[in-house]
């Protein structure tokens, strides 16, 4: 039988961490969770997740593009999604304008909340098979 996958949800919202946490736990997935970005640097010194599901904004307005950049620094082959409302409600574009921004935040997917369960659930296998 094989390990479940281990994937860590990071979110400053309970309700939207539970709603994650259920939706990977429904698909097999071993979910870590953890309501911010401190507490997420404390559970990547305990385990290698095999993906991360990451809130854009939390401590701070950068906390996701900091988080993000520290995972894939500690483990470059952890695939990461960032998950945000910023981009809908100000039409800001987050795509990286440059090489080097695109080398520091290095996300594999940014998803827009509300989040669709079959589009994140599809975008989590679509990366853990890569």
């Amino acid at each position: 039988m094989d390990t479940p996958k281990k994937i860590l949800v990071v979110d400053d919202d309970i309700d939207l961490l539970e709603q994650v946490g259920m939706m990977m736990q429904s698909e097999g997935y071993e979910v870590h969770q953890a309501q911010g970005q401190d507490e997420a640097e404390e559970q990547l010194s305990l385990f290698i997740p095999d993906l991360a599901i990451v809130d854009l904004m939390m401590e701070n307005m950068d906390s996701g593009f900091v988080l993000c950049h520290n995972i894939k620094k500690l483990y470059p082959g952890t695939p990461v999604i960032i998950l945000t409302a910023v981009q809908a409600a100000t039409g800001l574009d987050f795509k990286a304008r440059s090489a080097e921004a695109g080398s520091w935040v290095n996300a594999d997917a940014l998803i827009d909340k509300p989040v669709r369960p079959e589009q994140l659930c599809a975008e989590v296998r679509r990366l853990l098979v890569k």
